[in-house]
């Protein structure tokens, strides 16, 4: 994909690392597609990425593991009518999807049938596997971006033979940029400061929220010129609406008081300039130099609609510098 501006509807995009492959500074997270916290019929999530598209969102991100291959489905039926030249595509690999009788049972971790098993496999012949099998399921020629996917338990794995296998495909031009997608930044720093990535997707740890990637990770990305791609930003929900309520959730998990008292006063900040917490929390990454983009899961037309115009909005720049004085953002 080459690079494009806010020109007309398409959002301005950046290059990852040194690498041939842009994404829209916004992109679009696969995770609900896959009917993760609740199920997804097909006309939704058809509906949610052409109001992806149509708001001019060219970065698309998908996994095998959502929705046991949902997401992939789901992403395929849309982007293969498109011309091949105008989207950034990535998927992940580390689980290969084996057939299974589902049995009247449903997914653990997405609300689909169980239809399948996920094998955790970073080898060469299990990327490679993956990789193919991916290509199928989207019914497209290539992906631009191919990660890794969640490697901290497998992370030597991972790290030995599944990053030889991404860095065999990008010499061979198969893949266009490969990197690691985690919620770890420990693990991340190591990858960074130790093979050839080109970027990393870091989940829920640069947000409003949580400033642990300012320790190691951003510096050394921005260091060996490697960009980062800003997951979960809204922290589970927490910062994903105007006003948090008392029973959302922060990393999976219900919200401590402490946290929930933050996220309020982050929010009287954002009141008090005439802009919102969501808007926020799409802005801060970006901010950072090394992070190219943000990727935020989105599942109905509406909800995109809301993201891209939360993203499109002007944040002033005293936001920050109140945010600061307050103490709710780190001085780096």
């Amino acid at each position: 994909m080459t690079p494009t501006t806010t020109q007309g509807s398409t959002l301005r995009s950046n290059r990852l690392g040194t690498s041939d492959v842009y994404v829209t500074e916004l992109g679009f997270g696969g995770g609900p597609l896959g009917g993760l916290f609740a199920p997804l019929d097909d006309g939704t999530a058809v509906s949610a990425l052409q109001a992806a598209w149509d708001g001019g969102i060219r970065y698309f991100d998908t996994s095998p593991h959502y929705g046991i291959g949902h997401s992939e489905r789901r992403t395929g039926d849309l982007l293969r009518h498109k011309p091949r030249e105008r989207f950034t595509l990535s998927t992940k690999v580390g689980r290969l999807l084996v057939p299974q009788d589902p049995a009247g049972r449903m997914d653990g971790s997405f609300a689909v049938p169980a239809a399948h098993r996920r094998v955790w496999d970073f080898t060469r012949d299990g990327v490679l596997r993956s990789v193919e099998d991916s290509l199928a399921r989207m019914g497209v020629d290539r992906i631009d971006l191919l990660l890794l996917h969640d490697a901290e338990e497998h992370f030597e794995d991972a790290r030995g033979d599944g990053y030889r296998a991404l860095a065999e495909l990008r010499e061979q031009g198969v893949v266009g940029a490969i990197g690691a997608g985690m919620y770890h930044p420990g693990l991340l720093t190591e990858l960074v400061e130790e093979t050839d990535l080109d970027v990393v997707m870091l989940s829920g740890r640069y947000t409003l929220l949580d400033h642990s990637a300012l320790d190691d990770l951003l510096p050394a990305c921005a260091a060996r010129g490697i960009s980062v791609l800003a997951a979960s930003v809204f922290n589970s929900g927490l910062l994903a609406t105007d006003r948090p309520a008392e029973d959302a959730h922060f990393d999976y998990a219900p919200v401590e008081p402490a946290t929930l008292r933050r996220a309020h006063r982050l929010a009287d900040v954002a009141e008090a300039h005439g802009v919102t917490l969501p808007q926020l929390a799409m802005a801060f990454p970006l901010r950072h130099p090394a992070v190219a983009g943000i990727v935020v899961g989105m599942r109905s037309a509406a909800e995109v609609q809301a993201n891209i115009t939360a993203f499109r909005a002007r944040i002033p720049e005293q936001v920050w510098d109140d945010l600061r004085s307050e103490g709710l953002l780190d001085e780096r």
